[in-house]
């Protein structure tokens, strides 16, 4: 068989092998075609689009996506009922508000307070013991009330760096520290937080339970406020018990904060447990506020989650003020819960009144 003819036998069988696979696979895709005809109205293809009816009641309409798109519940055979609620549209809002207003104006209020401190102690300085020290030392406060502060303030500081990390470490730190480090701190921070809280609540209520009856507010108080303390000028003292109206500010501002902070954390501790903001909405209601209670509890989640953290923020911005004002800020301040003793001279330019009730009790009785 010369060249040319073996080419032609080539061609003609090729041909042949490309006939019998087309005629294969017309057959295949034949024989995969339903047999039965599909139901009147059936959506052609390329026609405009419609919902089937084994689905969907017909016709389907905007009020339906609506309602769902708002959360409305379904029912479900599983025992978590929550599952019949196709979209929850909460978390949405909650994370808009998370990474939104919430970050952005704590993240400015951080910045304030330390600018203003920072520019305080530029133009006024430490405010000096205007009398000189005085060598001779008036106990403050004893071994039990130190403790009840430091187990406050100790665990206070821990759990505001874990929190500021869960709600900044990924934009500060991630970048610096690289996902590894990063992850084993924040998961270091997050037990600490977890664990830590309840030292924190011991100390909250040891400190209502041990200054409350300092605290109240007297008629000295508006006489600081009205001479801010003094903070601004040399040689002005108003006068004052054991705590001041600015420290009063301080303890009030920690024992409901720390008690409002302390409620939301329980709750995202125990969720199943708790139903704090439902029954909260409730005894609000009394007043005729009209706020909804049958919360679920991803949304009593979410809703605590943003009051924690509101509240985070703002107790971190106090207590910076008051560490600097009781460190850095004042002569003699930091004394008070280092020691206990105090110099007299510096107790009795920002205490007076509390130094004369601590000699008259001292003094003999006649």
């Amino acid at each position: 068989m010369t060249a040319k003819s073996r080419f032609g036998f080539s061609a003609v069988l090729t041909a042949m092998l490309v006939a019998v696979m087309l005629a294969l696979a017309t057959d295949v895709q034949a024989q995969s075609k339903p047999n039965v005809r599909p139901p009147e109205g059936a959506q052609q293809w390329g026609g405009p689009a419609q919902v089937p009816t084994t689905v969907l009641p017909q016709p389907s309409d905007a009020l339906m996506w609506r309602n769902i798109r708002r959360g409305v519940v379904g029912t479900v055979s599983i025992p978590d009922k929550q599952a019949g609620q196709l979209v929850q549209s909460d978390g949405e809002a909650f994370r808009s508000w998370r990474n939104g207003p919430i970050s952005v104006w704590g993240g400015w209020s951080l910045l304030a307070i330390l600018v203003i401190t920072g520019l305080f102690y530029a133009l006024r300085g430490r405010i000096r013991i205007d009398a000189g020290p005085s060598n001779k030392q008036i106990e403050r406060f004893n071994g039990v009330e130190r403790f009840a502060h430091w187990l406050m303030a100790g665990s206070f500081i821990i759990l505001a760096l874990t929190g500021l990390n869960m709600l900044y470490g990924r934009y500060v730190l991630l970048p610096v520290l690289g996902p590894d480090i990063f992850a084993l701190l924040t998961q270091a921070g997050k037990y600490a937080h977890n664990y830590l809280s309840f030292a924190f609540m011991i100390g909250v209520v040891m400190a209502f339970v041990l200054w409350v009856r300092h605290n109240i507010p007297n008629k000295h108080d508006f006489v600081w406020l009205a001479k801010a303390g003094g903070l601004f000028s040399k040689n002005v003292h108003p006068p004052a018990k054991k705590f001041n109206a600015g420290q009063k500010f301080i303890f009030w501002s920690v024992v409901i904060g720390g008690v409002s902070i302390s409620l939301s954390g329980i709750m995202l501790l125990f969720p199943f447990e708790m139903k704090m903001f439902g029954a909260t909405f409730a005894i609000i209601n009394v007043f005729g506020f009209g706020l909804e209670t049958d919360l679920t509890l991803l949304q009593e989640m979410q809703l605590a989650q943003i009051w924690h953290t509101v509240v985070g923020l703002i107790l971190i911005v106090i207590i910076i003020g008051h560490i600097y004002i009781g460190s850095l800020g004042m002569e003699g301040a930091f004394d008070a819960m280092g020691s206990g003793m105090v110099d007299e001279n510096w107790a009795k330019e920002h205490h007076n009144l509390w130094v004369a009730e601590m000699e008259a009790a001292r003094a003999p009785r006649k």
